[in-house]
């Protein structure tokens, strides 16, 4: 939409978008205020406001630019596009969705629409629908990495597992990734008679502890070791694995290994040959991460004990929306009985310990040496509450009782409905009914709590 504007104005516009450009948000958000005072009609630059808005991840601020934008110029496939982005990232896959079907019946080529148009029929729950149209897209498009991502998410949310994690495994070539570069070949998947291979973890410390239960299946192809790589944190709870002969974070010096796979590209060789999942890993608590939970704990033996967890890492890129703030548990402190004890470690604990919820909320992780410790301190747990993040991946191969609390767009293993999961027999699932909506969840969560503390009373007596 053409707009007739001044050379003040033009200058401002310009000065903005190179401010944009060169990443510098603050200025940039500044000179678009004084360009759209003075030009509240372009289009373009509403768009361009919100897509820096987006990236600063004020998502609010960031549709009500979109918005702005769309009103003033509808047909405009960029407008719609970043207008359909802002919608997805807060949930409104609904109302994303029309828009890029719209951009696509303009450029049937467009590949990313189609990626796109997939991801929401996904998060929308209508996995089948996703599958067919990702199969189509790729048949148009077959090297294009987004369309198998979506694909292989589709059917692991759908339960197809063994064509799922297969087709996961194109992950690497997303550019979201960084390739393993390693000293030997990738294992093929044939007979290793005798050879020695490494499993190196996957991207996060929930997926190393969800996936390490297929490591018992190389078994079936004769290895004469296998050794499992492990990040730090996670060394001690990891010792003696079900299916591994050494785990560590470093080699001993002279150890050489034959092949190499990834820990979540064992997954297709189980469900190739049936649809049971197989039972969370055993993981390994030491007795003096053990002895340390119990002194911890012991001034609290009368007490209904719960351990939460409000925070994943804050370098995952979706994580302000599977977290919430520790302020949302506050009111289960009040229940008779109940004493609430944080598992949490990271940066958002400054918050936490700043507010005074840490007299009413105990610390116990701030000085967790790993997660075996925080295992420990599970196990001393009536009760574990948590966002998803590895600590729910812990509870539930701990059998630990473990409330996982879930967004709108949860990971494929949780799937969108169901208050239960066959990966964590423990677990219980509570997830958001409305986009971003935690008080909705957390008042379901005290309800249940309430009921959950008066049954652990009665057995008491």
């Amino acid at each position: 939409m053409a707009i007739s504007i001044s050379r003040a104005a033009a200058d401002l516009r310009n000065r903005a978008a190179d401010a944009h450009k060169a990443g510098t948000p603050a200025e940039a958000r500044q000179l678009y205020a004084a360009y759209l005072a003075m030009v509240p009609q372009d289009a373009s630059i509403w768009s361009n406001l919100g897509a820096l808005l987006r990236a600063e991840a004020r998502h609010d601020m960031a549709l009500r630019a979109h918005e702005r934008a769309y009103a003033l110029d509808p047909g405009s496939s960029v407008i719609m596009n970043n207008y359909a982005n802002i919608l997805s990232d807060i949930g409104h896959y609904d109302r994303a969705l029309p828009l890029r079907r719209k951009i696509l019946q303009a450029d049937p080529t467009d590949q990313s629409q189609k990626a796109m148009i997939g991801k929401a029929l996904r998060a929308l729950g209508r996995y089948a629908e996703a599958i067919t149209h990702l199969e189509a897209a790729i048949n148009d498009h077959p090297d294009y990495a987004e369309l198998r991502i979506q694909l292989a998410l589709s059917q692991l949310s759908d339960r197809r597992y063994a064509e799922g994690f297969r087709n996961y495994e194109v992950r690497w070539e997303t550019g979201e990734l960084t390739q393993r570069q390693m000293k030997t070949p990738q294992w093929d998947y044939s007979p290793l008679d005798g050879k020695t291979i490494l499993v190196m973890p996957e991207q996060g410390f929930g997926d190393a502890v969800a996936f390490s239960r297929f490591l018992p299946l190389l078994r079936r192809y004769n290895p004469a070791r296998v050794l499992v790589y492990a990040e730090k944190p996670m060394q001690r709870i990891f010792d003696g694995l079900d299916g591994a002969d050494w785990v560590g974070t470093q080699l001993p010096p002279g150890t050489t290994y034959d092949v190499w796979t990834n820990v979540m590209d064992l997954c297709p060789l189980h469900f190739d040959k049936t649809d049971i999942i197989p039972a969370p890993t055993r993981l390994t608590v030491p007795a003096d991460s053990t002895a340390r939970a119990d002194a911890v704990v012991a001034p609290h033996a009368v007490k209904f004990k719960v351990g939460i967890v409000w925070s994943g890492s804050v370098t995952y890129r979706g994580n302000a929306f599977r977290s919430f703030s520790h302020t949302e548990f506050l009111p289960l402190v009040d229940i008779p009985d109940v004493q609430l004890f944080s598992l949490y470690k990271g940066p958002n604990l400054a918050e936490y310990q700043a507010d005074g919820s840490n007299c009413f909320i105990i610390d116990t992780a701030s000085t967790d040496r790993d997660f075996a410790d925080c295992a420990a301190m599970m196990q001393e747990m009536d009760l574990i509450i948590t966002s998803d993040t590895a600590t729910a991946h812990i509870a539930g191969s701990l059998g630990v009782p473990v409330w996982t609390l879930l967004h709108w767009d949860a990971f494929w293993l949780w799937q969108h409905q169901g208050a239960t999961t066959p990966w964590y027999p423990s677990m219980d699932l509570i997830r958001q009914t409305t986009p971003r909506d935690w008080a909705g969840v957390f008042a379901a969560v005290k309800t249940k709590l309430e009921g959950q503390v008066a049954a652990w009373k009665r057995g008491q007596s």
